[in-house]
């Protein structure tokens, strides 16, 4: 792919809400949406994930993230550590990844 934008990432995480890690990454003051720019402030999933055969499910858990220039490795640092805390609480809270664990998938 050579004509993109640099430093703009999309992570999906199965069995997890985008709204719900949106409003646990704001808590800790991180700025990040779910989807896709074009449909900012929709619950919908991104229209382009679901394009590129994501299924729904997993389209829905995706988070859409900008690093630029003035960002710091700090910064950087303290959205992962925060983000595998949050990814890690939210799942535990799943039914669903509760029985993917069993081994329901």
């Amino acid at each position: 792919m050579e004509k993109r934008l640099p430093g703009n990432s999309n992570i999906s995480f199965r069995f997890i809400e985008g709204e719900g890690l949106l409003l646990n990454l704001d808590l800790k003051g991180i700025c990040a949406s779910s989807g896709s720019a074009c449909t900012s402030g929709s619950l919908d999933p991104s229209h382009v994930l679901l394009a590129i055969g994501l299924p729904h499910e997993i389209a829905h858990g995706s988070l859409r993230i900008s690093i630029g220039k003035y960002n710091t490795k700090e910064e950087v640092d303290y959205l992962i550590e925060n983000l595998v805390e949050i990814v890690s609480r939210l799942r535990e809270m799943s039914p669903l990844w509760e029985k993917f664990i069993e081994g329901g998938k």
